[in-house]
């Protein structure tokens, strides 16, 4: 494993040549909470109203588009809870429970593909959960058996296949056999090398694990590793997480997400294992941000936005180059203009002009497809202008700027007189610094990047009606 040559950097803020630029006091004055923009409008949104007539009518539709499929999998089960954890799980040692669910996604597949045209070829696959690799390998070769012959994988080079591993839980048997069934991106998940962080969030993971995986996956030759990294957790300081990145650019893996963890034990029962005193405070959190971009820039990293970094030469910081960066609800994508369906308990999916959401508990999804029929419990239809919002602040979130003369050709509007109100908003962000505005270009800032969250919330027609404390804090 090839060792980065500023593997041993520690936080000492020195300047990086097109690094962030830094002024706590401001980052701390607009750290509120606010959407993280993986959909517009967000998943607030979705109505009970909208109906599985109204998803099948959508997947018809957008057949009339030829776009290419990106199909997600929601594989909910775990052998152990971390404590952190906020995605829809259940904990289990017995693969033999995945049966039933396996048959019931099967179900899921033949009911959407009816209304597919299935020749569309299937760019992106993402298996995300829970842990996909709670499955045996016998399980995940019969998915995707299922998934192929219910819409027919491709073995292009260029497509983004992908799936999220546990390496407490996966071997270099484990990687050869997702090599053979076409897999070619892996995420990994590691959030702290540190013991006693370990041990507080109940995932205890030597670095040996990750590093054996990474070193076979190489071999194997993945296209693309990421790993995942999570920072505000408990007993996290700057130099203990900067102790984590060090070892973290030695394993150089092509992508990381570092996400910031949000408290909220309210919404999260795992959560409530954590002890709040734990947990580092803001000014210690804004310190592990600091040290984090600065660290990751002078491995040689580009900042992608929010919490992704990726080395420059990985599909993702190619796209963000050409203009063509998406964000879906797997965060951010280098395969644009997808139709994305979502398959299994919690699935979203992104298909025509509507987002159709699946039931968060088992049995409701269980019920339904036993019932003969798809498992859409809510979602929303986008109308002209949820559509244009929806342009602009996708581009804001993948591009750091707004093209508005591209948007009012685009749309056939006048992008400066439609968007006045949310112009007139960002004012103080410009006399911040946050922006700059160029006759009818809108960009962020090195120190607006970090708050772009806050820039887009400018565009959501729909935010004044919501809550916002359903929503975590900015950094």
């Amino acid at each position: 494993m090839p060792v980065h040559a500023t593997a041993a950097l520690s936080p000492t803020h020195t300047a990086v040549p097109g690094a962030t630029a830094w002024d706590e006091e401001l980052l701390r004055r607009y750290d509120k909470s606010g959407p993280r923009y993986t959909s517009y409008p967000t998943a607030l949104a979705f109505n009970e109203r909208f109906t599985t007539d109204d998803f099948t009518q959508a997947l018809k539709r957008s057949n009339t588009s030829q776009r290419p499929l990106s199909l997600y999998v929601h594989v909910p089960f775990c052998r152990k809870i971390c404590f952190y954890c906020a995605c829809n799980k259940i904990a289990t040692k017995n693969t033999a429970l995945a049966e039933p669910y396996l048959s019931r996604l099967d179900r899921e597949m033949v009911l959407t593909a009816r209304h597919l045209d299935t020749s569309r070829p299937v760019q992106q696959l993402h298996w995300g959960g829970g842990t996909p690799t709670f499955l045996s390998l016998a399980q995940m070769g019969d998915l995707i058996d299922r998934l192929d012959a219910r819409f027919g994988l491709s073995s292009a080079a260029d497509r983004d296949y992908a799936i999220e591993i546990d390496p407490r839980e996966a071997d270099v048997f484990t990687l050869r056999h997702l090599q053979s069934l076409g897999f070619n991106r892996l995420s990994l998940g590691v959030q702290d090398l540190n013991p006693q962080v370990q041990t507080a969030i109940n995932r205890v993971q030597p670095r040996v694990l990750t590093e054996t995986l990474m070193e076979e996956a190489h071999r194997l030759g993945f296209r693309s590793l990421n790993l995942d990294l999570i920072y505000g957790l408990p007993f996290q300081t700057e130099k203990s997480f900067a102790e984590t990145l060090s070892q973290v650019i030695e394993l150089n893996p092509a992508r990381l997400s570092v996400f910031n963890y949000a408290h909220m034990p309210t919404r999260f029962a795992p959560q409530r294992r954590i002890n709040e005193t734990d947990l580092p405070n803001a000014d210690e959190k804004l310190a592990i941000l600091h040290t984090t971009i600065e660290m990751l820039t002078n491995a040689g990293y580009v900042h992608i936005g929010m919490d992704h970094f990726a080395r420059p030469d990985d599909s993702l910081a190619i796209a963000q180059r050409n203009g063509t960066l998406q964000r879906n609800f797997q965060g951010y994508s280098s395969h644009a203009q997808c139709d994305l369906v979502g398959l299994g308990v919690s699935a979203i999916s992104r298909v025509d002009d509507v987002y159709a959401q699946n039931p968060t508990q088992l049995n409701q999804y269980e019920a339904a497809l036993d019932q003969g029929r798809l498992a859409t419990v809510k979602g929303l239809r986008l109308n002209k202008d949820d559509l244009i919002r929806r342009d602009v602040i996708e581009r804001l979130m993948c591009d750091m700027q707004i093209d508005l003369g591209a948007i009012g050709k685009r749309w056939r509007i006048d992008a400066v007189s439609y968007f006045s109100m949310a112009l007139e908003q960002l004012k103080t962000a410009e006399q911040d610094g946050l922006v700059t505005c160029d006759q009818q270009t809108i960009s962020a800032t090195p120190t607006g990047r970090l708050l772009i969250r806050h820039l887009a919330m400018a565009f959501d027609a729909r935010l004044p009606s919501q809550t916002t404390q359903r929503y975590s804090k900015i950094l």
